[in-house]
C-alpha cells in the first residue's frame, strides 16, 4: 500500500517561514510528479506547487517568488518552503503525487496526503 505522509504545518505570523514535507511510503515503483495544493474555507482546492522529475516546476501567481518547492528523489519526499507568508495562506496544504506503485503494471495513480493545517496570523 502506498501513502503519503506530511509534516510542517503549524501556526505563524505574517511574514514568517514554515516548511512542509511529504514522504511517500509503501510498494513505490516509480513516482513521477509531485506537489502541493491547498484548500481554504469558502474556496476551491487550488495548485500551489509541482515539481516532475525533469525538475520542471510549476506554482501559482499567488506564491511566486515566495515559496520554493524541492525532491529528494531518494527518500521520495517532496518540501515546499513557504517564506513571506500571508493570511491569504491560511489552509489546510495537501501533498499530491503521481506514483506506479509495484505490481501494479506500470500504470500511474494519483495519491494525496491527509492534509497539514497552515495557519497565518498575528
Amino acid at each position: 500500500q502506498v501513502q503519503l505522509v506530511e509534516s510542517g504545518g503549524g501556526l505563524v505570523q505574517p511574514g514568517g517561514s514554515l516548511r512542509l514535507s511529504c514522504a511517500g511510503s509503501g510498494s513505490i515503483f516509480s513516482i513521477n510528479t509531485m506537489g502541493w495544493y491547498r484548500l481554504a474555507p469558502g474556496n476551491q482546492r487550488e495548485l500551489v506547487a509541482t515539481m516532475a522529475n525533469s525538475g520542471r516546476t510549476t506554482f501559482a501567481d499567488s506564491v511566486k517568488g515566495r515559496f520554493t518547492i524541492s525532491r529528494d528523489n531518494a527518500k521520495n519526499t517532496v518540501y515546499l518552503q513557504m517564506n513571506s507568508l500571508k493570511p491569504e495562506d491560511t489552509a489546510v496544504y495537501y501533498c499530491h503525487a503521481k506514483i506506479v506503485p509495484r505490481g501494479g503494471g506500470y500504470r500511474e495513480y494519483d495519491y494525496w496526503g491527509q492534509g497539514t493545517q497552515v495557519t497565518v496570523s498575528s
